[in-house]
């Protein structure tokens, strides 16, 4: 069966220092295996996908990436070369590699540039944002221009983790809770679901965006969210749909990337849709063969898996089925 793996990391020796701030959080002997494999395009991670029966990786920035970058005319300069750089990369093994472009929201008309520049030009399949860029998140009405350039190009915008501006004091004595493993996913889904509420999904109506690790945790409180929506005050918040459940089966496509476990895979299936469902590996920080075969044997129809494994993807981002070799 065809697997096409959505959430798929890589760094440039020149952008590893971005993520310095995350290496704290792995135990080091874990970081320096993931910091190796990260900078490797060929030598371990097509072997790795080949053994595992992976047949493509969509490509991403490892966080917190540029966004990380203080100086908004270096990000602009730095999205530029590391986008070029992957696009190169795609074109050496096209069966193999997609990507999704590096966009420098510290200047978000230039962003929106070079989304544009990267899918028309370069052939990459969206954007990817790790989190906030310096506080500032993709509800802020100075990224309308960027929501719009992707609603218009029919790409999504794949909101990934990074750490937090801040952080909870409720997490306040426990480091470990602070990452991937806890804080990242609430920090995530706060963070989309600020699209809603701060009314992206209302002006770009056909805006389309991707959550990893099975969703942040969303498709478990749809039911929640409408509940209470009707009981709290709103603040003054008017909603063009109904619900906000309907803005996440709508607008949201959450990739099983970080997540081999049964429960939430059917969960998110009840909640939004097979449709709505792709494949990831979180590649280098979760095996491909356990992500590969974890799809191969979950409790699924046959015909849902191949719609979460590749059909999806193909759909979504335009990834027609490769020439025969």
């Amino acid at each position: 069966m065809r697997k096409i793996a959505l959430e798929e990391h890589f760094v440039t020796a020149d952008l590893a220092g971005y993520g310095s701030s995350t290496s704290s959080i792995a135990q080091p002997h874990v970081w320096a295996d993931a910091s190796r494999r990260l900078l490797d395009f060929t030598a371990e991670r097509l072997p790795e996908m080949d053994a595992a029966g992976l047949d493509i990786q969509v490509l991403s920035l490892n966080s917190p990436g540029i966004q990380a970058e203080p100086n908004a005319a270096v990000a602009v300069r730095a999205a530029a070369e590391v986008n070029d750089l992957l696009s190169g990369v795609i074109a050496e093994h096209p069966e193999r590699f997609s990507g999704f472009a590096a966009l420098p929201l510290q200047d978000p008309a230039a962003a929106a540039d070079e989304l544009e520049r990267a899918v028309t030009q370069l052939g990459l399949r969206g954007g990817l944002v790790n989190a906030h860029t310096h506080g500032r998140y993709l509800d802020d009405p100075a990224y309308h221009v960027v929501w719009e350039r992707a609603e218009g190009l029919g790409v999504p915008l794949y909101l990934h983790p990074a750490n937090g501006v801040d952080v909870a004091h409720v997490l306040s004595g426990h480091p470990e809770l602070i990452g991937p493993m806890w804080s990242w996913g609430i920090d995530t889904a706060t963070h989309a679901l600020r699209l809603i509420f701060g009314g992206v999904f209302d002006r770009f109506p056909a805006a389309k965006l991707l959550l990893g690790h099975m969703g942040e945790g969303l498709p478990f409180v749809l039911w929640r969210l409408d509940s209470r929506w009707d009981f709290h005050n709103h603040h003054g918040i008017v909603l063009d749909r109904e619900r906000p459940s309907e803005y996440l089966k709508e607008n949201l496509y959450v990739v099983t990337s970080g997540v081999a476990s049964a429960p939430p895979l059917l969960t998110a299936v009840l909640a939004l849709g097979v449709d709505h469902v792709l494949f990831g590996t979180d590649y280098p920080f979760e095996s491909i063969g356990v992500a590969c075969r974890f799809l191969e044997e979950a409790p699924i129809s046959d015909e849902d898996r191949e719609q979460i494994a590749f059909r999806n993807a193909e759909r979504l981002l335009g990834l027609g089925v490769p020439a025969p070799v």
